[in-house]
């Protein structure tokens, strides 16, 4: 099997740990193991990593803590929060500090690793000038939109809002910077947004089995596949 990429696992519950250690070296990762949050932060700085497997709630420092300081260390590895709290508050909590995925207790390994192959793949630009979301994409040179491989129309505004969804996936998005992007610090009347995410949906979910545009009440826009 050929090599993956080098994963570090921040986890204090042994069992799953172990799980997921084992599941991963299977894959090809070369993994290594952390039991608490200084330990985890200690080998986050130290050491180069392709991924970070980060759990929420650990002794000394907890996975909040753990990633603000990775990132405060200018450590820009992917970082993916594996943890039993599952409110949006907790994600919010989570994506604010720095994470760039989250998956909730239980939860399935191979799901687990296609996540993490996913980070590493973008973050090593291994996509080329093309983003994915899901089964959507975007090619960034030629701008065609497609979904599960058929081809989508969509707006020149609706590209640009389309484009920092899927940069910033699966993070939030405000509403102040889509309405940056789009129209710059000259933006038209509140309602402009509203349509154009209207008319983006309806290209984009629509002709599909699920949506991948979410709305976050008093937080703003996210794109992601939670089918």
């Amino acid at each position: 099997m050929s090599y993956a990429g080098d994963i570090l696992v921040v986890e204090d519950h042994h069992d799953i740990a172990e799980m997921v250690c084992e599941h991963l070296e299977g894959c090809g990762y070369s993994v290594d193991y952390a039991g608490d949050g200084h330990a985890g932060l200690r080998l986050g700085c130290d050491n180069t990593y392709d991924a970070v497997v980060l759990d929420l709630m650990l002794p000394g420092m907890d996975g909040l803590q753990v990633c603000r300081a990775l990132r405060d260390a200018r450590r820009d590895v992917p970082l993916l929060m594996l943890t039993a709290r599952d409110t949006l508050a907790d994600k919010l909590a989570g994506f604010d500090c720095g994470a760039d995925d989250y998956l909730v207790k239980p939860f399935d390994l191979e799901e687990l690793e296609a996540r993490l192959r996913v980070l590493i793949r973008r973050h090593r630009g291994g996509g080329g000038d093309v983003l994915s979301v899901g089964d959507l994409e975007l090619d960034l040179r030629s701008l065609k939109v497609s979904r599960a491989g058929r081809e989508l129309t969509v707006t020149p505004i609706g590209l640009k809002i389309l484009t920092l969804l899927m940069q910033r996936s699966p993070q939030v998005v405000d509403r102040q910077s889509l309405e940056q992007a789009v129209w710059g610090d000259l933006p038209p009347d509140s309602d402009a947004l509203r349509s154009h995410l209207y008319v983006l949906r309806k290209a984009v979910d629509r002709p599909f089995e699920h949506a991948l545009i979410h709305t976050v009440p008093s937080a703003g826009f996210r794109i992601a596949d939670e089918g």
